[in-house]
């Protein structure tokens, strides 16, 4: 995955109250200490949700017929 790609949510994340399947945005791509995302889920209007750091375990891309 990398920066800009769209991505949905393996796992819900309660604490920022967003179920699995939620979908999100790559907005950086951290190297180190491991390989990390910050993910930017926004409602209908396009304004932000909240941002998380998430791994590839928590994330994965979301089918061209899902965009």
């Amino acid at each position: 995955m990398q920066l800009y790609d769209v991505v949905e949510l393996k796992e819900a994340l309660p604490e920022e109250r967003l179920a699995a399947g939620a979908v999100g945005t790559i907005v950086h791509v951290f190297q180190t200490p491991r390989i990390a995302y910050e993910v930017e889920f926004a409602d209908e209007d396009g304004r932000t949700i909240c941002t998380a750091a998430l791994t590839s375990e928590q994330i994965g891309p979301v089918a061209s017929s899902q965009r």
